[in-house]
Parts: C-alpha cells; sequence; structure tokens
C-alpha cells in the first residue's frame, strides 16, 4: 500500500517584542495567503501556537500593496503582512516589525549586524581607525515603508515613519479630543487621538494604583470612534531624568487594549503614541526622548525632526519549525 505524498509546510517562528508575541511565517513563493480563520486558528493559546497577532513574511511584489510599496523605496523587497489575533488586517504594528526584522535575520535574508568602517584618523601610527555603519532594513508594510536598524546592544531601532495628532491643532490646544470610558467608571474622561498610521487614542491617569487598577477585560468604549476601531493607552507620567551623556529623557508607564486582540503586555505603536501625547501635553520644553515602561518592559521612543517617531526596544525569536497550513483552517 502506497502512502499518500507529504503535504507541502511552511516554516514558521514565534517570536515576541517585550512579551507582545507573534507567530510569524515564512513564505517566500507568495503563495500561502492566509484568511481571517487561519489566523484566529493560528493565534488560539491552546489550540494553535497562540499569539497577540500572526505575520507573514512575503515578498512585496506578491501582494496587493506593492505598487505603493516600491513607489516609496524599490529597496523594500520584503513585506510584513500583520494580522490581529481576531483575524483582523492591521495597518502596522511596532513591537511587530521589530521581530519581522529579527526574523528575517533568523532566515538568512539580511543580515543587520553593524558593519565595520575604516576611518582616516591623522597622526595616528596604527592604520586607520575604525568605526560601525549600521545596516538598515527597509519593510514594506500597509503604513508604508518603515526602516529598521540593529543597535550595539543589540535592540532593533525602527524609523516608524510621521505622527499626526488628527484632532489637529484644536486637540493641541485643549489637550483632548476624544473621551474614553473603562469598564467599572462612572464616567468618560477626556483622551488625545495620535495616528501613527493606526490609529490611537492616549489617556492620562494621575496615579500608577489606578492604572494597576483599570480593568481592561472588556474593550473601552470611545467617543468618537474611528472609523476602524481604535487602540487605547491608560498612560501615568513619571518625570524626567538625565541620562548618562546628559539627555533629559521623560518616563511613562503604560497599559494598552488593542483593537482586534484585548489587552496586550506591550504594543510599540502604543508606547510611541502615548509618549508623543505625554510630550505634546508637556509642550515645547518636553523632552524628544522617552523611555515606557510596559508590562512586559521598556522601549525607547524619540521623536525625530520632520513629524517622524523612532522606536527601539528589544525583538527574540524563541522558537521555530514547520507547521501544515491545512491543519489551521484551509
Amino acid at each position: 500500500m502506497s502512502l499518500p505524498p507529504p503535504r507541502p509546510t511552511t516554516r514558521f517562528a514565534k517570536g515576541h517584542g517585550t512579551r507582545n508575541d507573534f507567530v510569524l511565517l515564512a513564505d517566500l513563493e507568495g503563495s500561502r495567503d492566509l484568511d481571517a480563520e487561519q489566523v484566529r486558528a493560528l493565534a488560539d493559546r491552546r489550540a494553535g501556537i497562540g499569539g497577540d497577532g500572526v505575520i507573514r513574511l512575503v515578498p512585496t511584489a506578491y501582494v496587493p500593496e506593492s505598487a505603493a510599496v516600491l513607489a516609496e523605496d524599490p529597496e523594500a523587497i520584503w513585506f510584513m503582512d500583520y494580522r490581529n489575533a481576531d483575524g483582523s488586517i492591521a495597518e502596522m504594528c511596532g513591537n511587530g516589525v521589530r521581530v519581522f526584522a529579527a526574523f528575517a535575520e533568523r532566515l538568512g535574508l539580511v543580515d543587520l549586524t553593524p558593519a565595520p568602517t575604516a576611518t582616516d584618523d591623522a597622526g595616528s601610527t596604527d592604520g586607520p581607525a575604525t568605526s560601525t555603519a549600521p545596516r538598515v532594513l527597509a519593510v514594506g508594510t500597509r503604513a508604508g515603508v518603515k526602516y529598521v536598524r540593529k543597535e550595539a546592544g543589540g535592540w532593533y531601532a525602527v524609523d516608524m515613519g510621521p505622527w499626526f495628532l488628527p484632532g489637529g491643532r484644536t486637540a493641541l490646544d485643549e489637550g483632548f479630543d476624544a473621551e474614553v470610558a473603562v469598564k467599572g467608571w462612572e464616567v468618560a474622561r477626556p483622551a488625545l487621538s495620535v495616528d501613527l498610521g493606526n490609529p490611537h487614542t492616549v489617556l492620562a491617569l494621575p496615579h500608577e494604583a489606578e492604572l494597576e487598577a483599570a480593568d481592561l477585560s472588556e474593550v473601552p468604549v470611545v467617543s468618537p470612534l474611528p472609523p476602524h476601531g481604535t487602540n487605547v493607552e491608560l498612560v501615568v507620567p513619571l518625570g524626567e531624568e538625565v541620562s548618562v551623556d546628559g539627555t533629559v529623557v521623560g518616563r511613562l508607564r503604560m497599559r494598552v487594549h488593542e483593537r482586534g486582540v484585548g489587552e496586550t503586555e506591550s504594543c510599540g505603536t502604543g508606547a510611541c503614541a502615548a509618549a508623543l501625547a505625554v510630550r505634546a501635553w508637556g509642550g515645547p520644553q518636553s523632552p524628544d526622548v522617552w523611555l515606557v515602561d510596559v508590562p512586559g518592559g521598556t522601549v525607547r521612543v524619540t521623536a525625530l525632526e520632520g513629524g517622524r517617531v523612532e522606536l527601539a526596544g528589544p525583538a527574540e525569536i524563541v522558537f521555530g519549525g514547520e507547521i501544515d497550513l491545512a491543519a489551521f483552517g484551509r
């Protein structure tokens, strides 16, 4: 009796950035497009691999967004197809794009180790001095091209691109343009909308104890609600400190409810939104660099010139293997 031929398998990995975790699939031939049912099955923490979302690494040429991405940067040959755990499509994920870069390194598609360079050192008898130059990975996303480099300490830093306040000058002057009601609160509280290619609504709380007590087991009620929903960040500003190089750095704590997922231990774009909101509330003298403490760790947010923002933090690939996608709903 002959055995049936083996079904094709797909390479996968499990990774996380400050415990915001993802199932990562390598689709180098562009033949493994996912549907919502498969995403939910893969993200299931009991019957699947488990994660806050699913990321498909695919050549940009094989996705519908290819024309726009490659017009922005022809070097963005790899695309991050990101889905929330409920199967819905998302524009971007700040922790996810760092983990995507680590996955691309694991697959041997890119080397982000800073490259040594020789520099002239006038008067030296030991030959040219050496330094390092960052290698940069251009990643296509539904929110445009994002640029990832690897820092000497092993963190990945991402130029997240432009951000803006949907409420404009009025929201900046008044400090809010929305209201958020969390389960158990008697009244809604004012909040500020921030857009990083995906929507966020940031609410400041006065005390860490109140942050800890907030019940995010249900979706917060946001008014007005953006057309495609919103992530909600609850933050407590913790003041400022001076780093060893003399830079003034702000600090805050954050919890987040991500649309399509629920509360997660970290959210990269959410950390950016939280830092940018607190910076806006603080006025022109606020720091450009912020450390954001989330339940899963700490990330660094830097406001760049030209209305852009950078996110830096760890990214870890914890295991990998091969799966039969047909066992997950198709």
